[in-house]
């Protein structure tokens, strides 16, 4: 097996195959590094002395003898054994130690901890995105059952393109984007697991363009004429890369005025729909969202329906993150109208904690449009004349040939805990952010940027030095390096992770994310007194 060069090593542990490693550098800092590489070797090569730290070249560790060439080379017994110790790490690090609020959210690692011509000199962190104070991003916490999908699908190494390599998960995968399409409203339709919201995102773009010009296939942009895309400033930036890769350019995204909490403006889609029309460009798809990544707006899905009926417009909607709320009685209307949308991007991975990558795009189509645009009919996969109902292969329906299964870990989660449990989730998550608001507004220094919509909580910290100056001259910029220094001061003393960000005119401001299931209140009160105490300095 091949090393990476690494610096100076002491061993840590050995047990039989495992051994384990941490870097001496920086001990210094009184920094607690966590551990960097994991090696399993055979059992005629359990000596350190196998491996090479030369930091002149890459060395590969050779078999001490050549195995009979009637004999695998996979050793089952010493793999086994293997896996189940470093599973019993997993649990313990990971998933005993990675939930603990006594434990660290983020390890500031070594700096140059690794030297090759692959990998600059530079600082790595390793965070645990399960700890119930990691609220940097919309992906957190974690599920058991989703978990153990994930373990089994790794295990089971199949590819998800024909019913004769995975039959039960062709199936399973047809359910669960049934399930989800009866959520959105659909009783027919079609749809996919994508690798990510950014590719659901681009496969709707392509659909919407096959559509309406099912030549580009075939003939590619010769002869199209200048396609018009409208999203809104607060859309994923997806949109944009979509319509780089797909060669309809980015200046052919049309942005679409936003209101003060950062939701598309309908009337004024319709304006820029009539100047693009009268301008010779051709609109063929409104990007709509639901939960915007940064202040988590909901999109007037009733209202934008109209305006892309009247123009016979593709309707998407990017519900990467905001999808899940159609699991809630009391929530779901912040979706009302999604059912009138031609295609949803939903990602069951961030609010309802299924795991990466976890992502569905759902079409209301039942023309079979997502084979029909992206199929290339491969012989050697797609035979017609198999023994089973060919419909079943459904690989021609993605741009990828290999794809992983990742319904299982949805289907799993969904079937233990219903869709009531999941549900819970999400309401959860909107009890818990009217609680950190309502504690914000107690103290002093906390100032929102809005009232949220979702569970994103947006907001500035005034240190009690910038308190009353705001209109002194450099207010704005003092206030800008306050949320970058805090949260380095967080990642150096590893007490939670946060994110923060600019926004049109707006300085840095937090967005604290708060939907993981393993949150309390206490972590809510904790987070708040810890602003205070990295902050009331600046």
């Amino acid at each position: 097996m091949p090393c990476f060069i690494l610096e100076r090593f002491t061993r840590l542990g050995k047990t039989n195959q495992l051994f384990l490693f941490v870097t001496e550098t920086h001990k210094s800092e009184g920094t607690v590094y966590l551990v960097l590489f994991l090696s399993w070797l055979p059992s005629s090569q359990r000596t350190l002395d196998n491996l090479s730290w030369s930091k002149a070249d890459e060395h590969v560790l050779e078999p001490a003898n050549l195995r009979d060439l009637n004999e695998p080379l996979i050793d089952h017994a010493e793999g086994q054994l293997f896996l189940t110790q470093a599973f019993n790490i997993i649990v313990e690090e990971v998933l005993c130690k990675g939930t603990d609020v006594k434990q660290k959210v983020c390890h500031e690692s070594l700096r140059s901890w690794l030297k090759s011509e692959m990998w600059p000199s530079t600082t790595f962190f390793f965070f645990i995105s399960g700890h119930p104070r990691f609220f940097n991003q919309q992906f957190a916490g974690v599920d058991y059952h989703a978990l153990a999908g994930r373990f089994l699908t790794e295990t089971l190494n199949t590819n998800l393109f024909t019913y004769e390599v995975a039959p039960v998960f062709v199936l399973m995968e047809m359910e669960v984007l049934r399930g989800l399409r009866q959520l959105v409203g659909w009783t027919e339709g079609d749809g996919i697991f994508c690798p990510g919201g950014s590719t659901s995102n681009i496969y709707a773009m392509n659909l919407a363009r096959y559509q309406l010009f099912p030549e580009v296939k075939s003939q590619g942009l010769y002869g199209l004429p200048r396609l018009a895309i409208f999203s809104s400033p607060e859309s994923h930036y997806s949109v944009k890369k979509g319509a780089a890769l797909l060669g309809i350019g980015t200046d052919n995204v049309i942005m679409v005025k936003v209101d003060d909490g950062g939701r598309m403006i309908p009337e004024d889609l319709d304006q820029k729909i009539e100047l693009s029309k009268s301008q010779g460009a051709v609109p063929f798809l409104v990007s709509c969202t639901s939960g915007t990544t940064v202040q988590g707006a909901f999109d007037p899905l009733d209202r934008i329906a109209d305006v892309c009926d009247k123009h016979k417009l593709w309707m998407h909607v990017d519900a990467a993150w905001g999808g899940s709320v159609l699991f809630s009685k009391q929530h779901r209307h912040l979706m009302k109208g999604a059912d009138r949308a031609n295609s949803v991007a939903w990602n069951p991975h961030k609010m309802l904690v299924a795991g990466l990558q976890c992502s569905a795009l759902l079409l209301k189509d039942t023309t079979n449009l997502l084979k029909r645009c992206h199929s290339a009919n491969a012989t050697y996969l797609f035979q017609q004349d198999k023994f089973y109902d060919v419909n079943l292969d459904i690989g021609d329906k993605s741009v990828q040939c290999s794809r992983k299964v990742d319904c299982l870990k949805l289907w799993l989660m969904w079937k233990a805990v219903g869709s009531s449990g999941l549900a819970e989730r999400v309401d959860k998550a909107f009890v818990h952010v009217r609680y950190l608001v309502e504690q914000m507004k107690k103290r002093d220094g906390f100032h929102l940027l809005r009232e949220p919509e979702f569970v994103n909580v947006c907001f500035w910290f005034i240190p009690p030095s910038l308190r009353g100056k705001e209109g002194n001259a450099d207010y704005q910029d003092r206030l800008a390096k306050v949320a970058p220094t805090i949260k380095e001061r967080m990642m150096k003393q590893g007490t939670m992770m946060v994110g923060y960000q600019p926004l049109g005119n707006k300085v840095n401001f937090f967005r604290v994310i708060v939907f993981s299931p393993l949150v309390s209140q206490k972590d809510l009160d904790f987070f708040l007194n810890e602003i205070e105490r990295l902050g009331d300095d600046l």
